[in-house]
């Protein structure tokens, strides 16, 4: 009677701690963790500084001369001039370090997973366009990210294992903008070489592969394209004091405004390890 008591004991214990071992082989649940990577910025080729003659809103008109030529025909560069001519060059933009933190949770049904998550991260990423005039002069906007927040879905297939998913959501990020200029003719507003920090919204979109380490661990490798609505808040205007004739103010006397066309663009290379509760 004893050996059978014993041996349904044993049963039992063995059911029980393989039902646990299956739990816990399963993607559903919370977690916290930590990524670390690169932030890399997009090809600059294309990028331009476009203008608002008319101080309108619409921006893609022509800065043109008293003498009816285009003020900005020498062109543009991807990067921060290094002179007033476009022979002089410019600077590459610069990568830096990904580093942050995430929270989430995950739902598994059979192989399907579905998840949410938020997370921030300090990502080093510069990026600058140039204007060059015929005066000639340039004209360099600046941005640096200071941060990014993200609130994404994860949705994918897993195994006890391996968790492969796709991921995408809104984001959010903290832009630092800055401007200047050899102009010393036009006065700007804001001012040459003024910092302003503005809140830039967007979204997110990338995928990943999640690996057990063993117990509650768990290893990410994730690639993230981050695109930033910001080319708003990195306007400037060129006023006077200059004469009537100046091209800046020669269709509008208040000025015209500069400001770059597209949306700050990053990519990052993650890697995070994260504690499943």
């Amino acid at each position: 009677m004893f050996r059978v008591i014993t041996r349904a004991a044993l049963a039992v214990a063995l059911t029980a701690a393989t039902a646990t071992v299956a739990a816990a082989q399963t993607w559903t649940g919370p977690y916290l963790g930590g990524t670390l990577g690169a932030g890399l910025q997009m090809d600059d080729a294309g990028e331009v500084v476009t203008f608002d003659t008319g101080l309108d809103g619409m921006f893609g008109d022509t800065i043109r001369t008293a003498a009816g030529a285009d003020a900005f025909s020498p062109g543009f560069c991807g990067g921060l001039a290094m002179g007033p001519t476009p022979g002089a060059g410019c600077t590459d933009d610069d990568a830096g370090i990904d580093a942050g933190g995430r929270a989430g949770y995950d739902w598994q049904r059979g192989m399907f997973v579905v998840g949410a998550l938020v997370d921030v991260t300090r990502t080093d990423v510069r990026d600058g366009v140039s204007a060059f005039s015929t005066t000639p002069a340039f004209y360099a906007f600046s941005r640096e990210l200071q941060a990014v927040g993200g609130l994404r879905a994860r949705v994918g297939f897993g195994t006890p294992r391996v968790f492969v998913y796709g991921t995408g959501g809104g984001a959010w990020g903290r832009v630092e903008h800055q401007f200047t200029t050899s102009n010393g003719v036009n006065t700007f507003a804001p001012g040459r070489d003024v910092v302003r920090t503005e809140s830039a919204w967007g979204y997110q979109a990338g995928g990943g592969l999640e690996v057990r380490l063993g117990g509650r661990w768990s290893l990410t490798g994730e690639y993230l394209f981050t695109s930033l609505d910001d080319a708003e808040d990195g306007t400037v205007r060129s006023q006077g004091p200059a004469p009537a004739t100046n091209p800046f103010i020669l269709v509008n006397q208040a000025g015209s405004d500069l400001r770059r066309d597209d949306r700050f663009e990053f990519q990052a290379l993650r890697a995070g390890l994260s504690y499943r509760f």
